[in-house]
């Protein structure tokens, strides 16, 4: 009986074992946002641009290519909150530029600036790779675009309530596609709606691209 117990006793350590060995990939998956050197900290400050190769733009249609390209942008967000994996990582979007910008617009010259209005924006990165960015509350997002023309300088604004894109382990990127923006003033060379499409890559903590969990 005794040999039977202490064989019992040995079986039941090893399927604890077994099981503890079988939890800690999920437990050692660490914070959804991570580098190399480990989890990134809450007060870190994460930056993209472009994705080499590509533009932002801002269509006036979802399918069309009239309206205006950008050659350079990018963000600066810090993180405000990075919970245990699978969860949803919070960051401060306190900078979002545009550059090299040209257009296509009948009747407009070029254009001279594109600022993005009323930061900090709240972004979200969730561990299925959702990327939501959000106004304050009852604010929108605004980017107001300054266009030039023979009549002298128009400005455009235009509004959303609120921006989706999908973050991508495969090159640390997250993108933009299609956001719809609705202008809210402007002359007659604004169009009514501008489509935002754009893919930054690498985000980076650091010189650490960011992956998430």
């Amino acid at each position: 009986m005794r040999t039977r117990s202490r064989s019992l006793l040995a079986l039941a350590g090893t399927v604890a074992a077994l099981s503890l060995t079988a939890v800690t990939p999920a437990s050692a998956a660490g914070a959804v946002l991570t580098t190399p050197a480990g989890d990134v900290a809450v007060g870190d400050v994460l930056n993209a641009s472009l994705a080499s190769g590509t533009n932002a733009t801002l269509y006036s249609t979802a399918t069309g290519t009239s309206g205006l390209s950008c050659a350079a942008s990018g963000f600066t967000a810090t993180v405000t909150d990075n919970p245990a994996a699978p969860g949803t990582a919070t960051e401060s979007l306190s900078a979002h530029t545009f550059g090299s910008c040209t257009t296509n617009v009948f009747g407009v010259l070029g254009v001279t600036s594109i600022t993005v209005n009323a930061l900090p924006y709240t972004s979200s990165v969730s561990s299925d790779g959702t990327v939501t960015v959000t106004p304050s509350t009852g604010s929108v997002i605004q980017t107001t675009v300054v266009l030039r023309t023979l009549l002298g300088s128009i400005n455009c604004v235009y509004q959303a309530p609120s921006l989706s894109g999908t973050a991508s382990n495969a090159d640390n990127s997250i993108s933009f596609v299609n956001q719809q923006f609705t202008k809210s003033s402007g002359s007659s060379l604004c169009f009514a709606n501008g489509f935002f499409t754009a893919k930054y890559a690498p985000v980076t903590d650091g010189s650490d691209a960011v992956t998430v969990n």
